[in-house]
């Protein structure tokens, strides 16, 4: 999370591993991944970081952010 960081990214970190019901949601809005982080510009789930470094490397992360 770092890169967003770096990218002055307004974001929300919702901490779901110790809450079960937070972990439920999350599972059904990202379409049953369980690893963490998961990561969403708005609604739409990207994945996990190494999602979100493939969408900075292929140069598309910004544009998503700025959309």
């Amino acid at each position: 999370l770092s890169l967003l960081k770096q990218k002055d990214v307004d974001m929300t970190h919702i901490d779901a591993g110790m809450d079960a019901q937070k972990k439920a949601e999350m599972i059904q809005k990202s379409g049953g991944a369980r690893t963490f982080p998961q990561i969403f510009i708005g609604e739409l789930h990207i994945g996990g970081c190494d999602e979100m470094m493939a969408l900075e490397r292929a140069g598309k992360l910004d544009a998503l952010l700025a959309a």
